[in-house]
């Protein structure tokens, strides 16, 4: 496989890493990390903004317009600015995404924070996440990142996962286990 086939992790982490080295520098990691975040959702939420990221055939100069709207807009802090219109002129910004959420991981590394995730078959209140997310970091003895998700076709139970620690106490899990038991009789 060639190395100039796709956009490596050690490149992306070469970025994120120089934008956290930057932002650490200039004491504004909070909030740039809060504004890589809104600006990764807008990504996710804009199909026209995803497709023109991800459109080769646009000239710097649209890209960098695009931009300076979206910083102007949002009041994105100046260093991230910067960056991106960096990323454009390196003609890097179509691995912005990546770039931006390795970032986010790394600012959550850095901070000792391990990430988790929760998939629950009802809407959890505020309350019960944060029970659950205090019950993780006292097991874990660590600050826990939690991503949470609400996903009805669970039928009832939760879902955690925790790096590679898996918890699955959903019914829709345990219908598949007797259904695999089933088909092995």
């Amino acid at each position: 496989m060639s190395k100039n086939n796709s956009f490596s992790a050690t490149t992306t982490s070469r970025y994120s890493l120089a934008l956290y080295e930057l932002s650490n520098e200039e004491n504004s990691l909070e909030e740039v990390e809060s504004h890589s975040n809104l600006f990764l959702k807008l990504i996710q939420e804009s199909e026209d903004f995803n497709s023109l990221i991800k459109d080769p055939t646009n000239s710097v100069e649209d890209l960098n317009n695009v931009l300076s709207k979206i910083a102007e807009m949002y009041n994105l802090n100046k260093l991230l600015t910067k960056f991106l219109s960096f990323l454009i002129s390196k003609r890097r910004f179509f691995f912005v995404q990546l770039i931006l959420q390795d970032f986010v991981n790394t600012c959550s590394k850095k901070r000792g924070e391990v990430k988790a995730e929760l998939i629950s078959s009802k809407e959890l209140s505020n309350d019960q996440i944060d029970k659950i997310k205090y019950d993780l970091s006292q097991n874990f003895n660590s600050k826990i990142k939690l991503d949470y998700k609400f996903d009805k076709s669970l039928i009832g139970g939760l879902i955690i996962q925790v790096g590679s620690i898996m918890v699955d106490t959903s019914i829709k899990n345990k219908l598949q286990q007797i259904e695999n038991k089933m088909i092995e009789a």
